[in-house]
């Protein structure tokens, strides 16, 4: 029985399962974005994810762990020079998985995994919504801070006399007034 086992074997046997997964890892360090099964992210997550941190300490022993699980030197130098400097600051939490829909010829569900500080389009997008909240905020209007009853009078008026509707009820009345006068005369004659 399988009870409390939590690890997903993915249909595979030990070996092929940690030789698929290193083989995803070093495409995922080196590419910075794969696409792949959602069961399979989700196992990479658990696999890479503690070799990027491993690899925030550029030691010869922190190299030589990761090379024993990725067996991959362009991979691991990859790693060590730009991954781990873009990461240095983040606690954790270095991938993402977007989940992209079926497959077409088993229905799989598919997913992108992808560095997160890699992804230049969402953070292009995190940069620009700061920008926009700090230009879009409002301030109120002077008229609003005042108190007592000489402000709620003067906020009461307003909000009954709009200024637009006063220029259109203007421009309508001498119009009517144009036609008034071309009316009496032919009724007059």
């Amino acid at each position: 029985m399988r009870h409390g086992k939590k690890f997903n074997h993915l249909g595979r046997t030990s070996s092929h399962r940690a030789a698929m997964l290193s083989n995803m890892a070093s495409s995922l360090i080196l590419h910075k974005r794969i696409s792949t099964t959602l069961a399979k992210a989700k196992a990479l997550r658990v696999y890479v994810e503690p070799l990027i941190t491993r690899s925030k300490d550029d030691s010869t022993h922190s190299r030589r762990l990761v090379f024993s699980y990725l067996q991959n030197k362009l991979a691991v130098s990859e790693l060590f020079r730009e991954v781990a400097l873009k990461v240095a600051n983040r606690p954790g939490g270095y991938t993402r998985i977007l989940k992209t829909g079926n497959r077409l010829g088993d229905n799989a569900d598919m997913a992108m995994m992808e560095l997160v500080d890699y992804n230049e389009a969402m953070l292009d997008a995190k940069e620009d919504s700061k920008a926009k909240a700090k230009t879009t905020r409002r301030k109120r209007a002077p008229a609003k801070k005042k108190t007592g009853a000489e402000g709620d009078s003067a906020e009461a008026s307003a909000a009954v006399e709009p200024k637009p509707a006063k220029k259109v009820k203007k421009a309508a009345e001498p119009q009517k007034a144009k036609e008034q006068p071309d009316q009496e005369p032919k009724e007059e004659n």
